[in-house]
């Protein structure tokens, strides 16, 4: 399916089932679909991200997180109004402003929504507001550290150290107007880095998650595993969270065949973040839904955290202080992609 071709399907989707909703403000496509060319094959590995405004999204309706519609895997997601008040709300996010740089409106009632991407669009290279989205993310990294608590089950417990470490790859990334993608942040990380000269920053962003030495075939493990888990998870997952539908059949070609696709490309190490991230979903899935499969997959849960350095919460906080001691040389890369990005506009 052609990039074009899956955006038709969102805006099929809009159209049918989104402007029945209550409250129903607009809505815009989101991630990675929009840094891609309309001619260019969307990969089986990537889905369509979907925002749909709503007044009011504190308890946004059933259909919701990633479902198949015409063949293609949208992601949809509701976005309370308020979150879009202004463009200088917007050009601060470092998530918001890139799925509004460029006209990605699908529906548009009240014409809020094109008079707020007309604004975002034209500041969005300003220095300024890049430097602001870049502590945004900065911050989102620090939040996370602080979301780390003793009290918390391991499965929550790992993705605050994950989330951490994976979002100093975003503050680089919107530094240099690139999309702070989700899955393959470490891979578009690297290839920013190698083009301003500064590979060598690349194996030091792999240290905190403990991968930097990780071998192929150990990770190449480590999925197999997290296969095995997935689809015992994907079984009996009901108890509702924020991202439950990543764990489904609709979502396993990105999960799965998405972390199998960069292992065989010699990306193995970047691949671990997701591998370690998933790997937590299901053992969260399992914990809530199937307490006696735990037990089952445990074992491979606790050998990938060890092969990352972490048996305790000792070790996770050993991890996150690490983050925070990255943070500054973070930044200072940020600021020189900044200064030499010819895109950055005064």
């Amino acid at each position: 399916m052609l990039v074009r071709e899956a955006k038709e399907v969102a805006r099929h989707w809009v159209r049918e089932e989104a402007t029945g909703l209550t409250g129903f403000n607009g809505a815009f496509l989101a991630g990675s679909i929009n840094w891609r060319p309309d001619d260019a094959e969307l990969p089986a590995t990537s889905d369509v991200d979907l925002m749909v405004v709503l007044d009011d999204a504190t308890s946004p309706p059933e259909e919701h997180g990633k479902f198949i519609h015409r063949g293609a895997i949208v992601d949809v997601a509701y976005l309370p109004s308020d979150r879009l008040r202004s463009s200088e709300v917007i050009l601060g996010d470092y998530h918001l402003a890139g799925s509004l740089r460029e006209p990605t409106i699908i529906l548009d009632p009240s014409g809020d929504l094109s008079r707020l991407q007309a604004a975002v669009s034209k500041g969005f290279a300003r220095r300024e507001w890049v430097l602001k989205r870049c502590e945004h993310a900065r911050n989102h990294s620090v939040r996370y550290v602080a979301m780390l608590r003793e009290s918390d089950p391991l499965h929550d417990q790992v993705p605050a150290w994950l989330f951490a470490a994976g979002i100093t790859t975003h503050v680089l990334l919107t530094a240099g107007l690139r999309n702070p993608t989700v899955r393959r942040r470490y891979v578009d990380v690297r290839e920013l880095l190698t083009e301003y000269g500064n590979r060598d920053l690349c194996e030091t962003l792999l240290k905190p998650l403990g991968c930097a030495q990780m071998s192929q075939a150990r990770v190449e493990h480590h999925l197999g595993a997290l296969s095995d888990a997935f689809d015992a998870a994907k079984n009996v997952v009901k108890t509702p969270f924020v991202f439950a539908s990543d764990i489904s059949d609709v979502a396993r070609p990105i999960a799965i065949d998405g972390g199998r696709d960069l292992i065989e490309r010699g990306l193995h190490r970047e691949a671990v973040f997701w591998i370690a991230v998933t790997y937590s979903r299901c053992q969260k899935v399992f914990h809530h839904d199937a307490p006696e499969l735990r037990d089952r997959f445990d074992s491979g849960y606790r050998e990938l955290l060890a092969d990352l350095g972490v048996s305790s919460f000792a070790d996770l906080r050993r991890r996150t202080r690490q983050v925070e001691e990255l943070l500054p040389q973070v930044w200072e890369a940020a600021q020189a992609i900044i200064e030499a990005n010819p895109a950055i506009e005064d």
